[in-house]
């Protein structure tokens, strides 16, 4: 009974940061593209993300004087959209909205089926509340992009981002590729539960908790 507590805890209070990112997050990275076919330096661009081709994971981490015996766990953002606008050849200015649904969180360790049902429902109901706030969204406030390689950016994307309720400023790293139709955008940011109004699960008297800091990874795919 403890370990499908604390696993729960763990898989609530990672979906409930996503936080990210930036998922283009993450994912907006598509700001960063060059153009494909540079006729005007001065043209804007629209990039959609293609969630069906991306990725965006959050890791929480087990804590605690027991936590040897607890286990981290990875989640899938599963749904999630967004556009970015960028000038080709200089990239800036360029924007980034994104927006996530917060039930689309899902755990992927292999667990059994009662653990991964309680799992979400403590995720949906007490940690991300998903009835009161259905959508987490980010949208970026600055966004700065250095040449690095032909065809190759490297990309930092200020903006603010909506979880639980509350807006916090977020700065996320990104590495931008792009092609004749699409932009890649690969990296990861952190953020603390603490700073949203959430608090991170535990059980066990203590003993066994989650940790505040949530981890973030994206490859995010954009298309025009």
């Amino acid at each position: 009974m403890m370990h499908v507590r604390l696993r729960a805890g763990i898989f609530v209070l990672v979906v409930a940061s996503l936080t990210f990112f930036l998922p283009r997050t993450s994912l907006s990275f598509a700001p960063l593209a060059e153009p494909a076919s540079p006729a005007s330096s001065a043209a804007a661009a629209t990039y959609k993300i293609d969630a069906g081709q991306s990725r965006f994971m959050v890791r929480a981490f087990a804590g605690g004087f027991l936590s040897a015996f607890a286990h981290d766990h990875n989640i899938a953002i599963r749904e999630f959209g967004g556009e970015a606008q960028f000038t080709y050849g200089t990239v800036e200015p360029a924007s980034l909205q994104l927006k996530i649904k917060s039930a689309s969180l899902a755990v992927t360790d292999k667990v059994s089926a009662s653990d991964r049902q309680k799992i979400a429902e403590t995720m949906r109901d007490e940690v991300l509340k998903i009835g009161k706030y259905p959508d987490i969204i980010f949208n970026s406030t600055g966004i700065a992009a250095t040449k690095t390689g032909e065809g190759q950016y490297q990309a930092k994307i200020t903006g603010e981002l909506t979880l639980h309720g509350v807006t916090r400023p977020v700065t996320i790293s990104a590495q931008l590729e792009f092609g004749n139709a699409s932009l890649r955008a690969r990296g990861g940011f952190s953020l603390k539960q603490s700073n949203y109004d959430i608090k991170p699960v535990s059980v066990a008297g203590g003993t066994i908790k989650v940790k505040d800091e949530l981890k973030f990874t994206f490859d995010i795919v954009a298309h025009p």
